[in-house]
């Protein structure tokens, strides 16, 4: 974007984070993390259980009430947050539990308008146990965007259905992120997932950023891409998993 001296206005943050520290009891889960994320830009973070991811996402999602802690964090009040489990009230229909709080009619048609972005389209009236768990995950996605979040936290949401339906719902959740353009920060196991997914991938290790990398990759992207392969092999020796020969600079 160009200001009107002709020079270059850099991009607005969704989200700033400076020196942000978080206890529990006497150990330090997040010591003095700073992190900026611009509107728009999809960023995956990776890291070993316990090093501190989702209370990382917590913290932004103001989610994280019994914990001590210091820093400061903006992050927009229009955010939502999809989880592993799609988390569906089974006393609701699909169309009641993605226009939770949504009142009248406006609601209903963008509710209606969300299930068929996820290919959803006529089952409004469905119960959530006659779903499939991508059904499910579809649902929750629906719900997390009819609001049309600022920022959208997603914590490890595909790690629980199969391989080929993770495969499906990452389309899915590509296609839906350019289409509405929230800032994404996704919480993930899945050094693939990442890579495939995020225009930045962070590493979490011991509280701490130890890495941020920019993938300059085109999409969709190619697994079998050499460039897939450096950045999958630099990110597994960050992770402590050591593959021999393949490293980028």
């Amino acid at each position: 974007m160009a200001s009107h001296s002709g020079q270059l206005t850099p991009p607005a943050n969704a989200v700033q984070v400076r020196n942000l520290v978080r206890r529990f009891s006497n150990r330090t889960i997040l010591e003095g993390v700073d992190l900026d994320i611009e509107e728009g830009e999809f960023v995956a973070l990776l890291g070993k259980s316990g090093s501190g991811k989702s209370t990382f996402l917590k913290a932004l999602a103001g989610l994280d009430y019994d914990v001590e802690g210091t820093g400061t964090l903006d992050t927009p009040e229009n955010l939502s947050v999809v989880f592993q489990d799609a988390r569906l009230l089974p006393w609701r229909t699909v169309i009641q539990n993605v226009t939770l709080g949504l009142p009248g009619s406006a609601g209903q048609h963008a509710g209606r308008r969300a299930l068929a972005e996820v290919g959803l389209e006529g089952r409004e009236s469905a119960w959530p146990n006659q779903l499939s768990g991508g059904e499910q995950q579809r649902v929750a996605l629906a719900r997390s965007l009819v609001r049309q979040p600022a920022l959208l936290l997603a914590d490890e949401p595909f790690g629980a259905l199969d391989a080929l339906t993770r495969l499906k719902m990452h389309d899915l959740l590509r296609e839906l992120c350019a289409r509405h353009r929230p800032a994404v920060l996704l919480v993930t196991h899945d050094v693939d997932e990442a890579i495939s997914l995020a225009d930045r991938i962070l590493v979490l290790d011991e509280g701490r950023i130890i890495e941020d990398l920019r993938v300059d990759l085109p999409t969709p992207r190619d697994h079998g891409d050499p460039r897939f392969a450096r950045f999958r092999a630099r990110l597994l020796n960050r992770l402590g998993v050591d593959v021999p020969g393949r490293k980028i600079a």
